[in-house]
C-alpha cells in the first residue's frame, strides 16, 4: 500500500511538471519540460552516488580497515539476499548514515565516524538493516527521481518568472495568463511538499523493513533515539539537496514546519518500532 501511494505521489509530481511546462509554453512547453526532466534524471541515475560520496569525502573500507562495520553489512546483505554493497566511512562526528547507488548491484552504505562511536553492535545492525531496506526497495532511485523532478519544476518555474518579466507568455487571455502566473508561484512549493511526502513514506517503510530483517525492532528504535539526540546537539553541515538520504534529518532547523521535513518525526518512528516490539512485526 505504501508503494502504491508513493507511485501516486510520483505521478502527481510528473503531472505538475507537465502542467507547468504547458502553462509556460503550451504543447511545446510540455515536451521541453519532459525532455529536461529525462536528461536530469539520466544524470542523477548514473552519477548521483559518486557525487554525494565525494561531496562528503567518504572513504571506502573493507574487512581489514573496519571489521565491525563491514561484517555487519555483509551479514545483513546476505540475509536480505542482496549483493554486497560497497562500505564507506565519513570522517564526521555527527552520528548519521545513508545508502546510495542506482540499484542493488551498484549500491553503497556510508556511515559517519560519529555513529560508529555512539552505537553498540545491536543498534548498528538496526541502522544498517534500515539502509539495506532502502537498497532492497529501490528507495535510492525513487528518491533521486523525485528530487530531480522537483528540481526540474523549480528550475522551469524560475525560467517562467523571467519570461513573465521580459514580456509574458504571449497570451491574450488575461485569465489564462493569471493562471500561469499562479502555477509558476505555487508549483515549486507543491513539488517540495510532494517530494517530502515521498521521502517520509519511504522512511517508515525502511524502518519496517529493518524490523523484519533483524527481527529486533527495538534495536533500531534505540539507535534512532541516540542518533536524534546526537544530531540535535551536533548538527551536521549538510545541504538540503542530500538531507533526505540520511537515516535522521541532519539539518538543525527544528522550527521548520513538519510539512516540509524530509523525515517523519523521530518520536513517531520510535513509537511504531516499539509497538512492533511489543505487539509483533506486521507481515
Amino acid at each position: 500500500m505504501n508503494m502504491i501511494k508513493t507511485f501516486i505521489l510520483m505521478g502527481a509530481l510528473t503531472f505538475l511538471l507537465m502542467a507547468l511546462g504547458g502553462a509556460i509554453g503550451g504543447q511545446m512547453g510540455i515536451v521541453i519540460a519532459l525532455v529536461f526532466s529525462i536528461v536530469m534524471n539520466g544524470f542523477s541515475y548514473w552519477f548521483s552516488d559518486s557525487i554525494v560520496l565525494k561531496m562528503y569525502r567518504a572513504k571506502e573500507v573493507d574487512a581489514d580497515t573496519a571489521p565491525d562495520l563491514y561484517w555487519t553489512v555483509h551479514e545483513l546483505a546476505e540475509a536480505a539476499q542482496l549483493p554486497m554493497p560497497k562500505v564507506y566511512i565519513i570522517d564526521n562526528p555527527t552520528p548519521n548514515a545513508f545508502a546510495t547507488g542506482r540499484n542493488p548491484k551498484h549500491a553503497a552504505v556510508a556511515v559517519n565516524s560519529g555513529l560508529m562511536r555512539l552505537l553498540d553492535k545491536r543498534e548498528l545492525r538496526g541502522v544498517i538493516a534500515h539502509e539495506l531496506s532502502h537498497v532492497r526497495h529501490y528507495d535510492i532511485l525513487i528518491g533521486s527521481v523525485a528530487g530531480t523532478v522537483a528540481g526540474a519544476i523549480s528550475s522551469i518555474a524560475f525560467m517562467g518568472r523571467w519570461a513573465l518579466i521580459f514580456g509574458g507568455f504571449g497570451r491574450d487571455d488575461d485569465g489564462e495568463g493569471l493562471g500561469a502566473l499562479l502555477l509558476i508561484i505555487l508549483a515549486p512549493i507543491l513539488a517540495m511538499i510532494l517530494q517530502m511526502s515521498i521521502s517520509r513514506r519511504r522512511e517508515y517503510a525502511a524502518d519496517l523493513g529493518a524490523a523484519k530483517l533483524t527481527k529486533d525492532p527495538g534495536a533500531l528504535a534505540s539507535g534512532l533515539r541516540k542518533l536524534a539526540y546526537g544530531n540535535e546537539v551536533m548538527p551536521m553541515h549538510s545541504g538540503p539537496a542530500t538531507a533526505h538520504m540520511f537515516i535522521v534529518n541532519p539539518l538543525s532547523g527544528k522550527s521548520l514546519m513538519n510539512l516540509f521535513s524530509t523525515h517523519p518525526p523521530v518520536e513517531e518512528r520510535i513509537r511504531r518500532l516499539e509497538d512492533m516490539e511489543h505487539n509483533g512485526i506486521p507481515a
